[in-house]
């Protein structure tokens, strides 16, 4: 049964399937062939139970904040400000990618969302002013990963969902490894840029009435991360009402910005409907799939497998992360979070682990799966903003996988760095 999940969903995805109908099928195969009751009969009260929440209305809000940020230029102009700042460092402009990513993250929510908008203002910079391809478009991929640790993160508001979390916590416990991790990412462009300088391009360096006169241009972001994230802890608002007052925010900061038209509307909303139906679709799917596994008893069958290599917690910690570095080269990030969410977070639980510490633990992991070929969407929306060969993508975003594996390992040595916020608050 296990080995029948495993080959069906891989199948299924090789045939080009979108990944929302595939959990469908998957849940209806499972049904047909494994389970003495007719589970299929209730897919009505599976699908409305699982979509019924309040909670998931905060994804389509922080989308749509995303997109009103991206079409109203304000990505841009905090690309622009950052350089100004980063950019004297080894590796120059390849730094302002990271930097722009992490702002952009505390914003967006979404890890695709982000690396689309800061390929789209890098690029053409690469290629005009003469940066190594593969360290350059690797870094902006990679930057992008950090959209769905750092808070507001859609996917951990998938996962505070799916495992009955407290999606305020998981938020602060994803703040300081995120901004760790991107500063991993900048010291290890320093020093691959210091071991070879032809790695990276020119070094500018800007004066201080220029960094200051910037600010200008970072203060929108700011503040909108500070409305967002502090309405939150402060009690004032819940993490879905949050989300509607900073689209408001938003659309003041492109009214400001004279960006704030019919057409940049129409498009932000045509955008964040597309991929909001695309999300919920998955999660929907996970619901039914879930639901079909745990009544055929393949939960139960897993568990029992992992129990029985008869191995320390800490060894099957290392084999739950094996399967997920394993499967994320073959399935996108939120499919592979809401497909073995339900059946691992019961036994990393059951060992002793604390679930919060483990929801960032499974987004570094699957956040990886963005950035690793033949699946990591990451890539291809890099690729789409370049021109040069796709492989080039791939090797660049090497070092920074490597990064994420450290990050893994000292949260495993550490775990303080995931609980230091949450405990604290």
């Amino acid at each position: 049964m296990i080995a029948f999940t495993a080959i069906g969903l891989l199948g299924l995805l090789a045939l080009s399937i979108p990944v929302g109908i595939v959990l469908f099928l998957l849940g209806f195969g499972l049904d047909l062939f494994f389970s003495p009751f007719p589970l299929i009969r209730g897919l009505g009260q599976v699908v409305w139970s699982s979509s019924n929440s309040a909670t998931l209305i905060a994804i389509p809000f922080f989308v749509l904040l995303g997109e009103i940020l991206v079409r109203s230029g304000v990505a841009a102009r905090t690309y622009e400000a950052l350089n100004t700042w980063v950019s004297w460092l080894p590796g120059g402009l390849i730094h302002a990618n990271i930097a722009t990513s992490t702002l952009f993250s505390a914003t967006s929510g979404s890890s695709v969302a982000t690396a689309a908008t800061v390929a789209t203002v890098a690029m053409p910079q690469a290629e005009r002013l003469g940066y190594d391809q593969r360290l350059f478009s690797g870094a902006i991929a990679a930057g992008g990963t950090l959209g769905i640790l750092i808070p507001p993160s859609i996917n951990l508001i998938v996962y505070g969902f799916l495992t009955e979390s407290s999606i305020p916590q998981l938020f602060l416990a994803g703040l300081l490894p995120g901004l760790l991790m991107a500063l991993a990412f900048m010291a290890a462009t320093v020093i691959l840029c210091a071991i070879n300088p032809r790695l990276g391009g020119p070094r500018p360096h800007f004066g201080w009435g220029q960094r200051i006169a910037s600010l200008a241009d970072l203060l929108p972001i700011l503040g909108l991360f500070v409305a967002i994230v502090g309405s939150i802890y402060a009690g004032w608002a819940t993490p879905t009402e949050a989300a509607a007052i900073g689209v408001a925010i938003a659309l003041l900061i492109a009214a400001q910005q004279k960006a704030l038209n019919l057409a940049m509307l129409r498009d932000a909303l045509r955008g964040a409907v597309r991929t909001s139906a695309m999300v919920m679709l998955v999660v929907i799917g996970a619901y039914v799939l879930n639901y079909v596994l745990t009544a055929a008893g393949v939960s139960r069958a897993l568990q029992n497998m992992l129990e029985g290599l008869d191995i320390s917690p800490l060894a099957t910690l290392f084999v739950i992360i094996a399967i997920y570095i394993v499967l994320g080269f073959f399935i996108e990030t939120l499919s592979l979070m809401v497909a073995t969410i339900p059946i691992i977070v019961p036994i990393v639980v059951g060992l002793g682990y604390d679930k919060i510490w483990f929801g960032v633990l499974m987004i570094i992991l699957v956040e990886m799966a963005l950035i690793t070929p033949p699946v990591g969407l990451n890539l291809y929306v890099v690729q789409s903003a370049r021109k040069g060969r796709f492989t080039d993508v791939m090797v660049g975003c090497i070092p920074y996988a490597l990064v994420m594996l450290g990050m893994v390992g000292l949260l495993i040595v550490a775990p303080w760095l995931a609980l230091y916020l949450p405990s604290t608050f």
